[in-house]
């Protein structure tokens, strides 16, 4: 091939790389290297072709031999180069700086641009590679470049400042070479020199970044300070420099002149800059300027995070003595420390370990020998070991503290920190002389280190008297601490105790409590000390504005001791609210200090904050259960706050625990306290009892003080106190000696009076030892003023009596002359005065007087004084005076009932008010005995009882009741009034309060014996006998009754009723007849007589009581309860037209109120149910509830009627009940059994309503009435209800086997109801046994079924509603056995049998049905149903009638359903169906219809429209099971006619209703199609 050839084929492959056609190429150059092997052109494209086939080996390979060929060529090296840019391999990236570096050769002289790139490339590679030296080098040359092509200064500017940036990150990577550290250096200078302006922001900038790489570099030291000092000259303001060179300054060390005046620099040109602080700080540790350091590197590492900061404050700390602060100062410097800073690390852990062993703790100690394990080789180092021994010390490990130091005293004898170990070792054994020993030779070893001889001192202070009192020992060496080392503050304050406790220099020991305090803040009992000894010299300031310094200064919950001490100061001077502030910053320092608690208790108290003083002093005592002052204190707040009871028991504690006389007088006030309060409330015994033991418990006090007077006074108020109650409930336990009785050594009861002469002379005893005191004189008055109210029948008794009050007159009088501005001294005289043994009116008017002059608000003084104008019958001087004590005190009761006595007096209609005003504000026997009589007053008085006035004073008011309990406190009391005994009683009975009645007549009549009262006494046997009639003790009555005169119509009445009710029918009979002869009004014989004709009904006389029914109509004044009487007869004996003229009559008598409206309307349905007007029966109960909407009675009795005589309307009955049950309470018992009933009868379970079911409502019936045998039977209902609803829907039934629990609840029931409801109790019994064999059958127990009925009837035999039910058992177990066999005819007939003995029962009927349709006896079973429709239209059962039809619906369907051809079985469906629809709505009977449909017309639209009727309701009334087999008729319709818009339709309907069934039916019946 010639040259043209070669030309060609490069010319091809050219045009073929053009083309991407790289094969070809290829193959044109493999033809040209075939003719010209060292072709450079074809060597390349090879390489160009090979590179983009992606066979880089191979195009390596041809660059190489091009770039042989031709080295100085251009187009191989770039093709080399682009190869190895794009290709990722290791030893291309190696190679490509050499590439890029002859390229750069290359092109520097004929393409300046490309080399720029190239260099460009090349520099990014160095600095990727970290090749900073290359790096500087190509940036020169790159820089050079520029200079020869005459660039602007701007753009050198910024390739310098590039190449500074680039060698920047040499410097914080490492130290770099001395050439790189040149060329860096170099950068930095020239482009310092093109920054303009100067000064400049950018120059500035470039400045500090220069700054910032000398400082980088350590050889260059010299430069960098001579470039800061160039820096500051030219920016004065800027900080940086400064900083720069503190930085040197703290990282070499050196803390020369020229350093300190750089800290001061820069601090006065950034005042808050760290670095300055710091700086200073480490300069004053090393001139042992401790107290500056510390103070100086706080500072400045607020400001900024250094290890070698943390660590010169630690070691400041250290020598301070502030171990834990520099404990905790090389923590924060062991978090700082870098990989590279190993030898601070180093210095903290050692710092660390030192200051941990010094705090002595035992948690510190734990932290020490872990910072001891950090430390390098620690256990080659003595001092080291020294300390691991004291940390071992500090856990208390003493043997093994023992062990290091004897290790280490084996391998380092002389060893100072050895020593000290072993002698603080055996300090901890207690061998002080050793010890001492030990501290002598380690202080020998170092004499300039002040520990030892601190060591040495305390422990001769701690080894007793002798050796403190010796100065050569304990203060020589504690001399000799302070003077090597004065910031030992440890060492003053046991020169405090010296000075103090021996030497007795308070000054000095001051002064060094003072020094150890200053050097030690945290040295609370140097503090404290210091506080103390100035406050005992009187130096308060002082001890002020230390406390106030030390609290500034302490963090929350610390310097609990200030707090305290502050707290302390300020209860004393009664500061109380800053008492209490202080206290309780002190407790949060340390909440566990009982004392603290008691005193914060103490600042609360004299606060008067009740409350939180109470929980001081009880937490307290939490702490300290042994201190007796803070339950003390407890029990006095109590007692403060009238909560006497709990005070009392805090008291007990106490004095159970010791005869505490402060304890022991507090309870005996509270006890008497309580005493008093229940006396006020009329409960004596309990008061009684008190007192007693407020008796015992202050004699004990006296026993212990007899010098206190105020002890004796409590006794003589104690004593005095049981005069309030009576006379008989007084017998008190009085301690032998203060009875004054022999024996001594007992206690002896006293009565009243005795009680009252021991007060007296407790009183006495007071007066000895205060005899100027007039508040005894006044107490000893009015104990003599007591016992002369006691009871005096005797005349002897009569003149003590006087003399008694002569006593006490005189001793008011002497209390008048101590103190005559005491108006209760004089208000006491002139009751004293008033008695009736003395009646010194005159006297009495002036005292009350001279009272009222003392005192002008004085309520009693003024009611005092109406009392007496009212004794002496001057009503208008007394009304205005009860006037005035009214106005100043309008809930005093004394002067509303002296208004009332006189509003009583004059006849005011306000009387009544006023004596119930009175028993609202308190119970005081005037008034409550008037209110009680004039309220009994206006019940006898019968002629009222439509007036507004009773409307309001009874009624309203509820005058009876209030009444009765004021009566019941009063006759409590005063058990000698047979009135208040009698109206007691009256009251009671109208509460129907028998028993309580019976017993207050009786004392009554106990009372009215011993008096010989005729006339009170026959009322009051008269009432007795009534109690006892309405208690049921009939012969009791009689006997009363008969030990009366019988001359009042109410007696003889009685005596008749009693006879009644204890069956001697002929004597009540006769004691009625003398009634009759004794009534003298025609109502009153109306009553007699009926009661005469209820008699002879009694006795059978049926007639005779018709006579006297019919005679007592005949009257002028006819009675409504003897045409109820006759109603009720014609009722009862099924006499329609004696009813019907009877109800006549009585609906005549005009509009009923009260129970006569619930009578009536009951005597009405009863007379229309025996008329066979069963619809008539719930109008009527409805019609009478809309007229009395607001009667709970009549809605009970709609409730109980539905059921039984209108079922379909039993969701309203249901609701009528809830009324009922809502309207009262007494109604709402029954009525809630009536409205289950009805839930039953409507067929509402838990699966419609989970809320509102049968189930739920006859739960709450036997909860309220567990004694009524019907809820139990509900229940059972209930029960069987709920299984069935299980048993339909599929689930599992949840109450099974209840059957039989629940019959035996219902007959223990009712065996014991009363005798006149037992013919129906035994009726639900029969009721309930069926329902127990229907639910047994059900659950499939056929044999506990059988046997339960047999059970029955051998005990009643022939009983034709078990025998059925045992037929109904044999013959489904029969059914059971036959597996499908027919039953013989026999037994057919046996059953049929059975069925007619019982035909009124439909149910057996139905099933006579059933088993016929069971044997394929369709026809009979046809028979068997209409029997049971003919039977229920003869009872008028609508329900029976229904479930009768729908019955036979379904049994004429089978036929349908099965093909069975004929017309016959079609037509008694619709004909049964039809007539269900006329009698009403019926989801069921519409669902037969559409079977039918279905069987007979099934593609037909018809059969969609009637089932979709069904399917898509919108009512609640459809039952589910309706829905659900509806739904599943109308896929089967659908599907056939294979209409998928509407069984999509029907799914989603489906599913949005939740039937599963459904869904799962419509699944198979999709699958089986497909």
């Amino acid at each position: 091939m010639s040259n043209k050839e070669v030309k060609t084929a490069l010319k091809s492959a050219r045009e073929a790389i053009k083309n991407k056609e790289f094969k070809e190429a290829l193959k044109h150059c493999k033809a040209v290297l075939k003719l010209e092997k060292n072709n450079y052109n074809a060597w390349v494209f090879i390489g160009l072709a090979a590179s983009e086939l992606e066979q880089p080996d191979q195009a390596q390979t041809a660059y190489r031999k091009a770039l042989e060929l031709e080295p100085e060529q251009l187009l191989a090296w770039q093709g080399l180069a682009n190869l190895y840019e794009k290709t990722d391999q290791w030893d291309f990236k190696i190679e490509l700086p050499d590439v890029y570096q002859k390229l750069t050769e290359l092109y520097a002289s004929s393409d300046k641009n490309k080399c720029y790139e190239v260099i460009k490339k090349l520099s990014d590679i160095y600095q990727s590679d970290k090749e900073y030296l290359k790096l500087a080098k190509v940036w020169l040359q790159l820089i050079q470049l520029k200079e020869e092509d005459s660039v602007g200064k701007t753009e050198l500017l910024q390739l310098w400042q590039q190449m500074t940036h680039l060698l920047a990150d040499c410097v914080d990577v490492e130290e770099p070479d001395s050439e790189t550290q040149q060329h860096l250096i170099t950068a930095f200078e020239n482009a310092m020199v093109l920054t303009d302006p100067v000064p400049g922001e950018n120059h500035r900038k470039l400045s500090a970044d220069y700054v910032k790489c000398l400082s980088q570099l350590s050889d260059k030291e010299a430069k960098m300070k001579e470039v800061c000092e160039s820096m500051l000259s030219l920016y004065p303001t800027q900080s940086y420099p400064l900083e720069v060179l503190c930085s040197h300054y703290l990282k070499t060390g050196v803390q020369s002149e020229d350093a300190g005046s750089c800290f001061t620099r820069l601090l006065e040109l950034a005042p808050g800059n760290g670095l300055g602080y710091v700086g200073l700080g480490t300069k004053a540790l090393q001139e042992g300027k401790y107290e500056d350091a510390i103070k100086n590197l706080a500072q400045g590492l607020k400001k900024m995070g250094s290890s070698a900061g943390w660590c010169s404050l630690a070691q400041a700390q250290l020598k301070m003595h502030r171990y834990s602060d520099s404990a905790a100062s090389c923590s924060q410097g062991l978090t700082l420390c870098g990989s590279g800073d190993e030898e601070v690390r180093l210095r903290l852990l050692r710092l660390r370990l030192e200051a941990l062993v010094r705090t002595g703790e035992e948690k510190a100690a734990d932290q020490a020998l872990e910072t001891l394990t950090q430390i390098p080789a620690a256990g080659n180092e003595p001092v080291l070991v020294a300390f691991k021994g004291r940390a071992y010390l500090n856990k208390g490990q003493v043997d093994q503290a023992l062990l290091v130091s004897s290790e280490l005293l084996a391998s380092h004898p002389s060893l100072a920190q050895g020593l000290t170990l072993r002698g603080l070792g055996q300090i901890a054994q207690d061998q002080h002389q050793l010890a001492e020993q030990s501290f002598l030779q380690a202080a020998a070893q170092s004499p300039d280190c002040a520990e030892y001889y601190f060591l040495l001192g305390q422990l001769y202070w701690d080894m007793g008297e002798e050796t403190r009192r010796d100065r050569s020992k304990a203060h020589t060496n504690l001399l000799k601490a302070a003077k090597l080392d004065p910031h030992l503050g440890c060492v003053f304050r046991y020169l405090g105790h010296y000075y103090r406790e021996v030497a007795k220099d308070p000054g000095r020991a001051r002064g060094c409590y003072k020094k150890a305090f200053e050097l030690d803040s945290s040295d609370a009992e140097s503090g404290a000390a210091s506080v103390d000894l100035s406050m005992e010299q009187g130096d308060m300031d002082t001890a002020l504005a230390v406390l106030q310094s030390v609290i500034e200064k302490a963090t929350p919950g610390s310097a609990k001791w200030a707090w305290m001490r502050r707290g302390l100061y300020h209860l004393k001077v009664g500061q109380h609210p800053q008492a209490i502030a202080d206290l309780q910053a002190a407790l949060r320092a340390d909440p566990e200090d009982w004392v603290c608690w008691e005193c914060l208790g103490e600042a609360y108290l004299n606060r008067r904050s009740f409350t939180a003083a109470l929980k001081a002093f009880g937490k307290a005592h939490q702490l300290q259960p042994s201190s007796i002052y803070s339950v003390y204190q407890t029990a006095a707040i109590k007692q403060t706050l009238g909560k006497f009871k709990e005070a009392a028991a805090e008291y007990v504690q106490i004095t159970a625990r010791e005869d505490y006389v402060p304890a022991l007088k507090g309870l005996g006030e509270c006890l008497l306290s309580l005493a008093k309060g229940l006396m006020e409330d009329y409960r004596d015994g309990g008061a009684i009892d008190l007192i007693q033991q407020a008796i015992q418990h202050l004699f004990r006090a006296v026993e212990l003080r007899p010098d206190l007077s105020c002890l004796w006074k409590l006794l003589g108020d104690a004593c005095t106190a049981v005069s309030t109650v009576s006379q008989n409930r007084v017998q008190v336990l009085v301690p032998g000696p203060l009875a004054g009785l022999e024996p001594t050594t007992q206690s002896h009861t006293l009565n009243q009076a005795q009680t009252l002469k021991v007060g007296e002379r407790c009183y006495g005893r007071a007066l000895k030892l205060m005899p100027e005191a007039p508040s005894l004189w006044y107490d000893l008055g009015l104990n003599y003023h007591r016992q002369a109210g006691l009871p005096c029948p005797e005349e002897e008794d009569q003149n003590s009596q006087a003399l008694l009050l002569e006593k006490a007159q005189q001793c008011l009088k002497k209390a008048i002359m101590m103190d005559s501005g005491n108006h209760g001294y004089w208000n006491a005289l002139g009751v004293i005065a008033m008695s009736k043994a003395l009646e010194n009116f005159a006297l009495a008017q002036h005292c009350f007087i001279k009272s009222i002059q003392v005192e002008a608000n004085n309520v009693i003084a003024w009611t005092n004084l109406g009392a007496l104008y009212l004794k002496k019958k001057n009503i208008e001087l007394s009304h205005e005076a009860f006037k005035i004590a009214q106005s100043l005190e309008p809930l005093y009761v004394n002067c509303w009932i002296g208004q009332a006595l006189i509003a009583e007096m004059v006849g005011s209609y306000d009387t009544m008010d006023l004596f119930r005003h009175t028993t609202e504000l308190s119970t005081h026997t005037e008034g409550v005995k008037g209110y009680a009589y004039w309220v009994c007053s206006t019940l006898l008085d019968k002629s009222n009882r439509d007036s507004e006035l009773y409307r309001y004073n009874i009624v309203q008011m509820n005058a009876v009741s209030a009444a009765q309990v004021v009566l019941s406190k009063y006759t409590e009391r005063i058990q000698s009034d047979p009135d208040a005994f009698i109206m007691l009683g009256f009251l009671n009975e109208h509460l129907q309060l028998k028993m309580q009645a019976l017993q207050a007549y009786q004392r009554a009549v106990e009372l009215l014996r011993s008096m010989s009262s005729t006339e009170e006494l026959a009322f009051a046997l008269g009432s007795y006998g009534r109690a006892l009639c309405t208690s049921g003790q009939w012969e009791e009555a009689v006997r009363v009754y008969s030990s009366t005169p019988l001359q009042e119509l109410c007696d003889l009445v009685g005596l008749a009723l009693a006879y009644c009710r204890a069956g001697l029918i002929p004597e009540s009979t006769n004691a009625y007849e003398r009634a009759l002869a004794v009534a003298s009004s025609e109502k009153e014989k109306a009553y007699i007589l009926t009661a005469l004709a209820l008699l002879q009904h009694r006795q059978g006389n049926l007639d005779s009581a018709k006579t006297l029914l019919f005679k007592c109509s005949m009257l002028k004044e006819p009675i409504s309860e003897s045409l109820l009487c006759l109603c009720a007869l014609g009722l009862v004996h099924g006499d329609a037209t004696l009813a019907g003229a009877a109800l006549t009559e009585l609906l005549k008598q005009g509009t009923p109120t009260g129970g006569a409206v619930e009578q009536r309307c009951l005597l009405t349905c009863s007379l229309l149910a025996l008329q066979g007007n069963y619809v008539a029966v719930q109008r009527e109960a409805a019609r009478a509830v809309h007229s009395n909407p607001g009667n709970p009675s009549l809605w009970a009795l709609l409730s109980r009627l539905v059921p039984k005589y209108y079922p379909r309307k039993a969701s309203g009955g249901a609701m009528a009940g809830h009324v009922a049950c809502l309207s009262s309470m007494t109604q709402g018992k029954r009525a809630l059994l009536y409205s289950g009933v009805n839930q039953l009868a409507s067929g509402r379970h838990s699966g419609e309503d989970s809320h509102r079911n049968a189930l739920k409502t006859m739960q709450r019936a036997v909860l309220l009435c567990p004694d009524d045998p019907a809820a139990w039977a509900g229940l059972m209902a209930a029960c069987h209800t709920e299984n069935t609803s299980c048993f339909l829907s599929g689930s599992a039934p949840r109450r099974q086997g209840l059957e039989q629990i629940l019959m035996s609840v219902v007959s223990e029931k009712v065996h014991s109801v009363e005798e006149i409801e037992r013919p129906l109790a035994q009726a639900l019994e029969a009721w309930v046994l069926q329902q127990a064999v229907t639910g047994l059958t059900l659950g499939g127990q056929l044999e506990q079924a059988e046997a339960l009925c047999s059970q029955v009837l051998s005990v009643s035999p022939e009983h034709p509603a078990v025998v059925l039910s045992l037929r109904q058992v044999q013959c489904q177990r029969l059914l059971l056995a036959s597996s499908g066999t027919a039953l013989p005819d026999s037994v057919l007939e046996q059953l049929s049998s059975t069925v007619m003995v019982n035909p009124t029962n439909l149910g057996a009927w139905h099933w006579l049905a059933e088993v016929y349709r069971s044997q394929g006896l369709l026809v009979q079973a046809v028979m068997s149903y209409r029997q049971s429709l003919q039977l229920a239209s003869q009872l008028g059962l609508h329900s029976g009638q229904v479930a009768s039809l729908l019955r036979l619906a379904l049994l004429a369907l089978g036929p349908c359903m099965a093909g069975v051809p004929g017309n016959d079985w079609k037509d008694l469906v619709l004909e049964a169906t039809t007539e269900v629809l006329k009698l009403g709505s019926s989801p069921m009977a519409l669902l037969f219809q559409a079977l039918l449909h279905f069987v007979t017309k099934m593609a037909a639209r018809e059969t969609r429209r009637l089932l979709e009727r069904l399917v898509y309701v919108s009512s609640q009334d459809y039952p589910g099971t309706v829905v659900q087999v509806a739904s599943w008729y109308l896929l089967r319709h659908l599907h056939a006619k294979n209409d998928q818009e509407l069984m999509d339709t029907l799914l989603e309907h489906a599913k949005a209703n939740g039937d599963q069934r459904w869904l799962e039916f419509h699944s198979l019946l999709t699958s089986s199609s497909s």
